[in-house]
């Protein structure tokens, strides 16, 4: 299945989901040329992870070097048409440990705001990060790593802290309707 197809597959269950469900299928259909693409610099796809322990009690985040905050793990598609692959992917380059999906299915998408920030060297503007979202699970026992050029930190927290003043007050939305859909198991 393509990815615009698996994205209009995804079947929202709130109204956040709905409205940005409808964002990201406006925008494949305005860019098809470049939406996997990050010189498409008003909004490109990206993939997430939310990596949870077995017992679904700890999360898998990293320390955001431009953010600057505790978040999951993802990236930009660069290209490619397999979403869950980029999640896959970009949780064991940001992380070092090999998470597995819990499900092959999206599990949320959203659309992120991307502040103009310095990266590389170079200015990058104000954009949209259409963003899909995966459950991952991993096993807690693994050595985790930093990747130095994207984070300063990999550390399993218990669910029960994510929440302000930790985290934003987005973060924890998102999060949470994660960790709710992981115990669902949706």
């Amino acid at each position: 299945m393509s990815f615009a197809k698996e994205i209009d597959a995804f079947v929202p269950i709130n109204e956040q989901e709905v409205q940005d469900k409808k964002v990201i299928m406006d925008c494949i259909h305005m860019f098809p040329h470049n939406i996997l693409l990050r010189d498409n610099e008003l909004a490109h796809i990206t993939a997430s992870g939310f990596i949870l322990n077995d017992s679904l009690t700890k999360a898998l985040l990293i320390h955001h070097n431009i953010r600057n905050t505790w978040m999951w793990t993802g990236g930009h598609a660069d290209g490619s048409p397999n979403l869950l692959e980029v999640a896959i992917q970009e949780a064991h380059e940001e992380t070092g440990v090999k998470a597995e999906p819990i499900s092959t299915s999206i599990a949320s998408v959203q659309v992120l705001t991307v502040q103009g920030h310095i990266k590389n060297g170079k200015y990058v503007n104000s954009h949209l990060h259409l963003n899909v979202s995966y459950l991952l699970t991993a096993n807690e026992e693994d050595a985790a790593t930093v990747k130095p050029d994207e984070n300063s930190g990999v550390e399993w927290f218990p669910i029960s802290k994510i929440a302000a003043p930790l985290f934003s007050s987005r973060d924890v939305y998102i999060y949470s309707e994660l960790i709710r859909r992981a115990k669902l198991g949706l």
